[in-house]
């Protein structure tokens, strides 16, 4: 990293600026200073506002107690975005029962206004989705999520009308279960799989690389299902910190259809068949009611 950026972070004594692996949304960085370390994330080419989403969430974990990394700043130099965070020294080993209490805690922490959404909206790379504030759960899973995917999908021509009817039944089945079930405006990660929790060098867990925003905690949930990463110690906590209402699981499978169908829209057809098998389930577990 040149001289440039330095001298503009607003971070004092800065020793060295080394590259370092931080996903594949990012550039990321380790700053060495005199007397400690940060993260530091960038985004070529992206504007000031590009990490307000994240660095809103995090502050929000912070309000919450739950561990993960601190904003220290976030602005702009040369035309690109970046963000500072305190550096989280890792560990290699930790208590899958101390993350499922931490993400319960997480969970506990609850809109006032008990509105769903966020101040900002969801902006992946490959899709966006509207976090505006409602009073609906339902409007934002279904109608701004679910639906704004169904139409990637057929933009893209991943599937045939069998499907899409198909799909178009599993919608009916979400919105007459979500229409019964009493969601909650909890603070959600927002993309809680397996590669975005650690264990800190003491073994305590933390969370990192949020994506957030105010609903159903069974949103975060589902994403935890799908590439593993947990295990049964885990839900056994969460679920014993903060008890999970009648038909989670069924709901549960909701969410984890919501994120492989954004893999089939990101990824395309590989993911074809664990989405088809995600929405027979929701069709047979109807069946069952």
């Amino acid at each position: 990293m040149d001289k440039l950026w330095q001298q503009n972070l607003p971070i004092s004594g800065i020793k060295d600026i080394v590259p370092i692996s931080g996903g594949d949304v990012n550039d990321a960085y380790r700053i060495d200073t005199e007397d400690d370390k940060y993260f530091l994330l960038v985004q070529p080419n992206s504007s000031y506002d590009f990490y307000s989403a994240e660095a809103e969430g995090l502050n929000d974990f912070e309000y919450a107690d739950v561990t993960a990394p601190r904003v220290v700043s976030k602005g702009e130099i040369a035309g690109d975005a970046y963000m500072i965070l305190t550096w989280l020294d890792e560990g290699t080993t930790g208590s899958q029962e101390a993350l499922g209490k931490l993400v319960a805690k997480l969970h506990e922490f609850h809109n006032p206004d008990k509105k769903f959404g966020f101040d900002y909206p969801d902006n992946g790379p490959d899709i966006a989705f509207d976090n505006s504030w409602t009073d609906s759960w339902k409007e934002i899973f279904v109608h701004r999520r679910l639906d704004h995917l169904r139409e990637k999908i057929v933009e893209k021509n991943l599937w045939d009308v069998d499907q899409l009817n198909k799909f178009d039944n599993v919608r009916e089945v979400i919105v007459e279960e979500l229409d019964n079930h009493k969601s909650k405006a909890s603070l959600l990660h927002g993309d809680l799989w397996g590669g975005n929790y650690m264990f800190l060098k003491n073994g305590d867990p933390a969370l990192f690389d949020p994506m957030p925003l105010y609903g159903d905690r069974e949103f975060d949930l589902g994403a935890t299902r799908v590439f593993g990463g947990f295990s049964p110690e885990f839900y056994e906590a969460y679920d014993k910190a903060y008890p999970l209402a009648d038909g989670a699981e069924r709901r549960i499978e909701f969410y984890k259809l919501y994120l492989l169908l954004v893999h089939l829209v990101k990824f395309g057809l590989m993911y074809e068949s664990s989405v088809e098998t995600s929405m027979d389930k929701i069709l047979a577990d109807a069946k069952q009611q």
